[in-house]
């Protein structure tokens, strides 16, 4: 039986990003860490805690093990106990007002989470204030938890193909917390809501007409039930986890800095848009500069090395888009650590926000292009960029000519010259791209969106599971290979951290290792392998599902099979994500929480756009009734019904173009009122439905009674008792007033009016 260990804490022998010292240096460094380690040992220990120190992966790291004794785990249940119900926080499965407030359970989730919290939490908030990388601990890398390998093999195996979710999320909340508990629940019900549009959608697909307004009306009214229903099922888990309101409880960042006046807050806040802005202004003329580069300008082109140039967008893109969010990010975190946020449940959804408001316009601004840009105006796009690539074809011919440059030479060296080939005839610049308008008009793609829809819902997602599953056994077979590991027998050899007292032990060393049991040895090699995975952060799947939600509501009317697409790799997402946190990450840190956070406001403005966007595409690409009998390609008949919109009834393309847009735009804003009238209505009929008089609302209201009642009890065993209600006496005024007092005429009158009847 392997001890038992609640937290393991990294420890950095080395500062990172450390080269080459002097001896000087080194021994510095070795002096500076042997002091910080006693002290977190000494730290640890003081605290109650028991921890030891082993050797890690490699020379540089330290591996502290902590666990928690029985009194120390009581101590702290029983002020978090309290402080909940200071707070009003509901107490997970509270007593009734006789028994004590440490009598609930404690699952290892919460376990894990009140020795992580004592351990990484302020002094001021009743921590140790161990926080890794900090000034004070800047040695200490992580404070990490340590997997409960029996529960995630019955996890892995209980994820059937027979059922979405074969395992209970209560097991999953017991063993990680609430925060991946919420994300399972949140999977799980997305995928299960997508099987009416995968049905309405596969429908649609062989028997309905495209750019349906019945479908696209039907698609936003889904979308929006599915928000709201979110939202209130939000609130039943938070009441039956007993985690509403948890932000109330929650410890301080260790970089909050009080005392900051709240305009100052207000403004740092507000001073991050312009760097917002900024990026999505770079990000935006690099993604249309690709897309005019591979919509039109790579399908102009016919010169030598055609098929190598049509390359060239998809290079540019992996070379550009990667650099410009990663600096995004950087700067992006930069800007939320100096907003100075209290709680890291704050500072989490203003970094969500920000992210995503670029991850969003990478994910979908290639489909607005092609729906609003290429589709109904290709044509005129493509003689624009064909006029301005001749005009500066012609410049470019001038110059060769001026410098006397034989353009036959360098295109018979680039096509295989050498060969023997011959170019026939004399080359120019201006015959390297397509001259004819008609030839041009032809190279226009009629499937371009159905295409795109296509490469975001499936290839991207099979690359992303690829990228989760199968690219961490890439990456660790490189890294064995590299520190020369044995990938057939799993068997590392491990290097040992050498401080000033391993000299003392040396020759004993040898005794010691032929102690060890077999159990610790192996014990210990699966806590080195755990610490070399990488941190499981719930942020990244979110962001998956969310934008995957995107694509289904803004854009699923282009390629109504888009739903059954997201469906199916739903299905594959839940064992994909439960794998990866079980073999691919570290267990994670258990976090209470009463929300899926930014990402429910993330979901409600998608599902606003959608109203837009749905509406702007029915209006432009749906055919006209009398054309659905005699279509033959949907997508050549869209692109005609969108060109006579453009060049209707003999106008020009500049007034077309504008009454067009003005008429889309108008559309859009109807709909965007009457997604506000759905919304309202959808909402009130939901909480009726689900809300008022469910279980969970009865919880609640006997939860905050219960409560009260026991603080009554508590104030009334304070005072000795409760004191009898004195009421003044009314002074008597006079006998006369005694008459009116005593005389009644209501029956009188009563009876008078049956006489009178």
């Amino acid at each position: 039986m392997p001890p038992h260990v609640d937290l393991v804490v990294v420890f950095r022998v080395t500062p990172p990003k450390v080269t080459s010292l002097s001896k000087e240096q080194l021994r510095q460094n070795a002096l500076k860490a042997e002091r910080q380690y006693t002290a977190l040992i000494d730290t640890l220990n003081r605290a109650g805690l028991k921890a030891v120190g082993k050797s890690g992966e490699n020379q540089d790291q330290l591996l502290i093990l902590v666990t928690c004794p029985q009194n120390v785990l009581s101590r702290l249940v029983h002020c978090e106990r309290y402080s909940d119900f200071l707070y009003g926080l509901p107490m997970s499965k509270l007593p009734s007002v006789e028994e004590d407030l440490d009598a609930a359970p404690l699952s290892p989730a919460d376990r894990i989470r009140l020795v992580h919290t004592f351990i990484t939490s302020t002094p001021p908030d009743g921590g140790l204030g161990i926080i890794p990388k900090c000034k004070e601990w800047d040695l200490v890398e992580s404070v990490m938890a340590l997997h409960d390998h029996d529960f995630n093999e019955h996890w892995i195996r209980l994820w059937t193909r027979h059922r979405i979710a074969s395992v209970q999320l209560d097991k999953i909340r017991d063993q990680f917390g609430d925060s991946v508990a919420l994300y399972f629940f949140f999977l799980t019900a997305y995928t299960r809501a997508l099987i009416f549009p995968a049905v309405l959608g596969l429908v649609f697909y062989f028997f309905g007409t495209p750019y349906s307004a019945l479908y696209s009306s039907l698609l936003l009214v889904w979308s929006v039930v599915f928000v709201e229903w979110w939202a209130l099922q939000e609130r039943i888990l938070s009441v039956r986890w007993c985690t509403r309101g948890s932000f109330r409880v929650e410890k301080r960042r260790a970089d909050y800095r009080p005392g900051l006046p709240w305009w100052k807050k207000e403004f740092r806040r507000v001073a991050s848009i312009p760097i917002i802005i900024l990026f999505a202004s770079v990000l935006a003329v690099i993604l249309t500069g690709i897309f005019v580069l591979e919509a039109f300008v790579t399908q102009l082109y016919k010169g030598p090395g055609h098929q190598i140039i049509s390359f060239t967008p998809t290079i540019l893109f992996m070379a550009l888009v990667p650099k410009v969010m990663a600096s995004y990010k950087l700067h992006a975190r930069r800007f939320t650590d100096w907003e100075n946020h209290a709680h890291q449940s704050s500072h989490s959804n203003s970094l969500a926000i920000k992210v995503f408001t670029l991850s969003a316009m990478n994910a979908y601004l290639g489909l607005a292009l092609s729906a609003f840009v290429y589709v109904p105006f290709g044509e005129s796009v493509m003689h624009f960029v064909q006029r301005y690539i001749f005009s500066g074809s012609r410049h470019a011919a001038i110059i060769l000519e001026r410098f006397s440059i034989n353009l036959n030479d360098t295109i018979k060296v680039g096509s295989g010259g050498g060969r023997g080939e011959k170019v026939a005839g004399k080359v120019t610049a201006l015959n390297l791209f397509e001259a004819d308008r008609e030839n041009a008009r032809q190279k226009l793609n009629p499937s371009r969106l159905q295409e795109q829809m296509f490469a975001f819902i499936v290839t991207n997602q099979v690359v992303d599971n690829f990228m989760e599953i199968g690219m961490p056994y890439v990456l660790r077979a490189v890294d064995s290979f590299r520190n020369g590991k044995s990938s057939r027998n799993g068997k590392a050899k491990k290097k040992r951290v050498a401080f000033d007292d391993d000299s003392v032990h040396g020759q004993n060393q040898g005794q010691v290792q032929e102690k060890r049991t077999k159990e610790e040895r192996e014990f210990l090699e699966i806590v080195r392998s755990e610490v070399t995975r990488p941190e499981y952060d719930v942020f990244e799947d979110y962001g998956e599902m969310v934008t995957q939600f995107g694509y289904i509501a803004l854009w699923s009317t282009i390629w109504s099979l888009a739903p059954l697409m997201a469906l199916l790799n739903n299905y594959i997402e839940a064992r994909s994500d439960a794998f990866k946190i079980a073999t691919h990450a570290r267990r994670p840190i258990p976090v209470r929480t009463d929300t899926i956070g930014p990402w429910l406001e993330s979901l409600s403005f998608l599902t606003w756009l959608s109203a837009l966007t749905n509406s702007a595409l029915v209006y432009l690409f749906r055919p006209p009734d009398d054309e659905l009998s005699t279509q033959v390609d949907v997508d050549v008949d869209i692109g005609l019904h969108a060109h006579r919109h453009h060049h209707g009834h003999g106008r020009n393309g500049s007034a077309a173009t504008k009454e067009l847009l003005g008429q889309a735009l108008l559309v859009a804003l109807f709909a965007s009122h009457g997604y506000l009238l759905l919304r309202t209505i959808v909402r009130r009929i939901l909480e009726l439905a689900i809300w008022r008089g469910s279980e969970e609302a009865k919880e609640a209201e006997r939860v905050n009674k219960e409560m009260k009642e026991k603080y009554l009890k508590q104030c009334t065993s304070l005072t000795g008792g409760t004191k009898p209600v004195t009421v003044d006496a009314v002074p008597r005024v006079g006998d006369d007033w005694e008459v009116f007092w005593a005389v009644d005429e209501g029956v009188e009158e009563i009876q008078r009016l049956v006489k009178d009847v």
